[in-house]
């Protein structure tokens, strides 16, 4: 499909854009496929940056910005920045006005004082995203899948391991079966090699993935293993092999990222699960 044939009306909201951009990432340019990934990963940037600054930040021309916003039906692209604005709009915004206050104060806080405040204020922002982010329907569908398995693979690595590494606890405290996945003697592939269609996994992966993680993932849903996935992007290799797959996104403090929303997402999927299997 070339730019001239993109849809004749564009979308009417951020909700609306973002499935147009995942029914067609298959087939948009390697350049517009790169803007896509990154307005989707940092919306907020695309309500408030100049052309400039937005095309510096996604490595691409600023001309790219305009091809990708008439691809999707608009005149250009301050049309399609003004969906995103309305995005940020619609949104409640009672923390902004906390964050605001903090970033505020925290100019006459001694450092520590402030960098507490600072990951405080993200922590406030990752979980105010998520709580409109998490589609109710898609999250009844994973616990259903997750808590009629015999076994539940938990996979992830690096950053995400201590969201796997919790649920392993709170499994083990339930009394849900489950095989934590990352052991000192590197036999994870054989482990999973025994998962069957009864059972299911859940995989947790961020930028930069773990390509272990998404080929273990791939592996398992290639033999009929039932994947759920956490992770930030619908770009992410997770969100192909997933039946469902869950995108949350944690605001940050000076370039470091905290686990406050996905946490809370792993904490309500473990007990909302052993509450299901109990029922049954």
């Amino acid at each position: 499909m070339s730019d001239a044939t993109a849809a004749e009306l564009p979308p009417q909201d951020f909700d609306a854009l973002r499935s147009a951009i995942l029914e067609r990432k298959h087939e948009l340019p390697k350049r517009l496929m790169q803007v896509a990934a990154y307005a989707l990963d940092n919306p907020d940037e695309i309500a408030f940056g100049t052309a400039a600054s937005i095309a510096l930040s996604a490595n691409v021309q600023p001309s790219t910005l305009v091809r990708f916003a008439q691809h999707f039906g608009f005149d250009g692209f301050s049309g399609l920045q003004l969906l995103f604005r309305a995005r940020m709009r619609e949104r409640n915004s009672s923390y902004e006005d906390r964050l605001r206050s903090l970033e505020q104060n925290g100019a006459a806080l001694a450092e520590s004082t402030t960098i507490f405040n600072g990951f405080v204020s993200a922590a406030h922002r990752s979980l105010d995203a998520i709580a409109s982010a998490v589609d109710p329907d898609g999250f009844e569908r994973a616990v259903s899948i997750l808590a009629g398995a015999e076994t539940i693979y938990l996979v992830a690595k690096r950053r995400s391991y201590p969201i796997s590494s919790y649920m392993a606890y709170a499994f083990g405290k339930l009394k849900v079966r489950f095989q934590l996945v990352g052991t000192s003697a590197g036999i994870d592939d054989d482990m999973l090699a025994m998962a069957t269609p009864r059972d299911a996994a859940f995989a947790i992966s961020f930028s930069p993935y773990a390509s272990e993680s998404t080929a273990q993932a791939r592996s398992m849903a290639a033999r009929g293993v039932p994947v759920v996935s956490l992770t930030d992007s619908a770009f992410s290799p997770l969100a192909e092999c997933s039946a469902e797959w869950f995108e949350v996104v944690e605001a940050d403090h000076a370039g470091f990222r905290s686990l406050s929303a996905s946490m809370a997402f792993a904490m309500a999927l473990t007990v909302s699960i052993a509450e299901a299997r109990r029922r049954k």
